[in-house]
């Protein structure tokens, strides 16, 4: 009985040190959303990534900029879904000059899909 009584006084004892540590520690804070905004970059394509789109993925174009550095842009593979047009990647190349008007990521990215004015053009 004894050695009964003194498992169970262990297993209390470490039960509330687990419950005092998990109330004690600091949660980790989420990243804020940047913006859900409209945001427009022009720079230089650097990459295109279609390869997602053979499974309902975004395909990639990333694009170097002089103010934010490397962007990501994402292009969805279901352009019915989007208010914008669809994006000529057939039209595109490594190194030419584009115009990106999107929605803005939490991590920095672009999409252009959801609104009528997106889009991802030649710079004039």
């Amino acid at each position: 009985m004894r050695q009964r009584s003194r498992i169970t006084f262990v297993s209390v004892v470490l039960g509330v040190v687990v419950l005092t540590a998990g109330c004690a520690t600091k949660p980790v804070a989420q990243p804020q959303p940047q913006s859900d905004k409209q945001t427009s970059i022009e720079g230089s394509i650097a990459s295109i990534d279609t390869q997602p789109w053979a499974y309902d993925g975004n395909a990639v174009i990333q694009v170097d900029t002089a103010e934010r550095g490397r962007v990501a842009v994402q292009l969805p593979a279901r352009w019915n879904l989007c208010k914008a047009a669809p994006v000529n990647v057939e039209a595109l190349a490594v190194g030419m000059r584009v115009r990106v008007v999107g929605t803005a990521g939490t991590d920095g990215q672009l999409v252009v899909c959801q609104e009528e004015a997106h889009r991802l053009v030649p710079a004039d």
